[in-house]
């Protein structure tokens, strides 16, 4: 589940919006790839070719990785932003980790 984070000073009601809509977005990319999921689930006990079956994979690959992107974005304007405008250093170094953290790991795939 997408925690709720404290918004960056100054969002106020137009940044909630924002907020919302984005995990309307996100929630709905999720519930498609959820059924792209079931489709290729079918295709395989169906005994589809296999090279579309491998095509409809990657679409869903490709699904995920938009969804990947537009969570890690709104990590970056809601929890970063937060903790880089912040007077905590620790707190600063712990998102900057996390963050290449993340980088670290998609590179090694």
């Amino acid at each position: 589940m997408i925690s709720p984070r404290p918004l960056p000073q100054g969002g106020g009601v137009e940044r909630q919006r924002t907020m919302d809509e984005q995990t309307t977005a996100i929630v709905n990319r999720l519930k498609s790839v959820e059924g792209h999921v079931r489709g290729v689930e079918k295709m395989v006990e169906d005994g589809a070719y296999c090279i579309d079956i491998v095509n409809q994979i990657s679409a869903i690959q490709s699904a995920l990785n938009k969804v990947s992107g537009l969570v890690l974005d709104r990590h970056l304007h809601t929890c970063v932003t937060t903790a880089i405008r912040g007077d905590d250093p620790d707190e600063r170094e712990r998102v900057i980790d996390e963050i290449m953290g993340v980088f670290t790991a998609k590179s090694k795939l």
